[in-house]
């Protein structure tokens, strides 16, 4: 059924109709300019902008981080003034707190700054952002235990805040004993602190958290342990890479692979697989080279690792290669097979061995294989320096200066050892 419309009325309900257009429009209109000034960037157009939307706490806060982070015009007074504008507007909002407290502690009023770090905290009870930052504040005000509830809390929200949590409390307080405070004891919390410290060179504390890792008993993987073992070959640190890399090794519940016969060569009879990292063997892929372990068994029964040259390059090669510690000023003996086939031009394979830290202090090469040769055993006498505490072991080739210089055949290396050979350089035995 059809309800016809009064004639009269039309025109009424026409007018209202526009009317409330009109409105919506203009309502829309302001709304969008006033947004369009705010976010310009342009600090007057943004006042502007605010005029027209007064309640607006996004557009407060925005004006407020504007004046305040304004390097040629920074007004922290009038951003405070700004972000109490926002939390006036919306006081249920974190974010406006937080840049409230924010502003007061770089001016210099530490007790509103605290108050506002409550608020955002009441606001927001579970954010890890929040917890992060009022623990921060707390950590500059000297209030470690408080500081510590925070960051524990934020961290276990939010796992990813972990290195910042420690670096912010390691610099605060540079003490291994108030950063145990805050970290929980787990293998993640303990490892994170091992690596951050390992990377700022404080090879003591790390050292501590290490200890601290390893009595939880917790499995590790081997090859999270290697910036940390990076650092200590680089610190010249040839105990504790010793110490560390055994108890990694353990902790990673790796099958036993002690060197046999007293070698300090790990993993000389390539029984197993590259670890590529700490102190076992390493190797970088090189264009020109194939690398695997041989089929066959090389002499005595070894395994046997095998390089095999295409002939098209001109090679530079230093790999494989390990990290060995050692004792300064002591005698060592060097042993290793090594097989070739067809290996062309003058420069050929030979092992090398130096002390990586210290310029010239150990130099030591073995023959330089060419051709054909059957397995052969090479020796060399090592004799460390003063401040030599790791020897660099690898099998190296130098390119060669002839005019048909591309390497070419394969080579298999086998039974490699480093055995302490008699008392100290320099000292007289009893």
């Amino acid at each position: 059924m059809e309800i016809p419309l009064d004639g009269r009325r039309s025109p009424a309900l026409l007018l209202v109709a526009a009317a409330v257009a009109a409105i919506l429009i203009w309502q829309a209109s302001v709304l969008w300019l006033a947004r369009h000034r705010l976010e310009s960037g342009n600090l007057a157009l943004m006042m502007r902008g605010i005029a027209l939307t007064p309640g607006d706490g996004a557009g407060w806060d925005r004006i407020g981080q504007r004046r305040q982070e304004d390097f040629a015009n920074s007004n922290i007074s009038e951003a405070i003034t700004a972000y109490l504008s926002a939390v006036e507007a919306d006081p249920h909002s974190p974010h406006y707190w937080l840049d409230l407290a924010t502003a007061y502690e770089v001016a210099g009023d530490d007790a509103r700054a605290q108050d506002a770090f409550a608020h955002a905290k009441a606001a927001s009870p579970l954010s890890a952002e929040i917890a992060f930052s009022y623990g921060n504040f707390l950590l500059r005000e000297g209030n470690y235990a408080e500081a510590y509830k925070e960051l524990r809390q934020s961290v276990r929200f939010d796992p990813s805040l972990f290195p910042l949590a420690i670096s912010r409390t390691w610099r605060e307080t540079e003490d291994i004993d108030q950063l145990n405070k805050m970290l929980p004891a787990t293998s993640s919390a303990y490892f994170q602190a091992v690596d951050f410290l390992a990377s700022i060179h404080r090879i003591e504390p790390a050292l501590t958290e290490w200890r601290r890792l390893i009595a939880l008993g917790e499995p590790l993987g081997l090859p999270a342990t290697f910036p940390f073992l990076d650092e200590l070959i680089h610190e010249d640190r040839g105990d504790d890479a010793y110490r560390v890399w055994r108890e990694a090794w353990a902790a990673a519940r790796l099958p036993p692979a002690e060197p046999a016969q007293h070698s300090l060569i790990w993993n000389g009879d390539f029984h197993r697989d590259f670890t590529n990292g700490g102190l076992g063997w390493r190797w970088s892929p090189v264009q020109g080279v194939v690398i695997d372990f041989d089929s066959q068994p090389g002499p005595d029964g070894l395994r046997a690792l095998r390089l095999d040259f295409s002939g098209g390059r001109n090679i530079n090669l230093g790999a494989p290669w390990q990290f060995v510690p050692v004792q300064p000023q002591t005698n060592y003996h060097f042993h290793a097979q090594m097989r070739t086939e067809d290996i062309t031009t003058e420069s050929g394979l030979r092992f090398s061995i130096t002390d990586p830290n210290h310029r010239n202090a150990v130099s030591v090469l073995t023959d330089n294989f060419t051709g054909t040769h059957a397995w052969t055993a090479l020796g060399a006498d090592v004799e460390t320096g003063p401040q030599t505490h790791f020897l660099l072991v690898q099998l190296v080739r130098t390119p060669s200066r002839l005019f048909d210089n591309q390497l070419g055949g394969t080579v298999w290396i086998a039974g490699i050892s480093l055995v302490q050979s008699g008392a100290p350089a320099g000292h007289a035995s009893q």
